[in-house]
């Protein structure tokens, strides 16, 4: 008898992919320059909605990087680059709000408005679908 058992190891589908393939991911400029890369998901809890991706970027083998929170709507994922994609330079890159990997972000409803204005997009709604 054959059980339709789908395997828990499946890291990408046409329209999907697991967290674990994103995380670590390249993220390039307009100019295929690679600014950065994906650190991490940060999730709205009840609908399950990325709300931003954590680029790292600066320094050296991981020495003297900082984490910049940025919009999830903000990225495409471009296959011709194998990674994503942002519409925005190193330079607004570097002057957004940040923070250094061994401190502890304040996710608060004030810092993503003012992540949101620096980038220009709406802030992160909860009740946006």
């Amino acid at each position: 008898m054959q059980t339709n058992v789908q395997n828990p190891n499946i890291t990408e589908t046409p329209s999907l992919v697991a967290s674990d393939m994103v995380v670590g991911t390249a993220v390039y400029d307009p100019q295929d320059q690679k600014i950065g890369s994906v650190e991490r998901l940060i999730l709205e809890k009840s609908s399950g909605r990325v709300s931003y991706a954590v680029l790292s970027f600066g320094g050296f083998l991981g020495i003297g990087e900082d984490y910049y929170p940025v919009p999830w709507q903000m990225l495409t994922y471009d296959e011709a680059v194998g990674g994503f994609r942002v519409n925005i330079s190193r330079e607004q890159i570097e002057g957004a709000p940040k923070y250094n990997p061994s401190d502890e972000y304040d996710w608060s409803s004030d810092n993503g408005r003012r992540v949101s204005d620096h980038y220009g997009v709406p802030p992160f709604s909860t009740t946006a679908m």
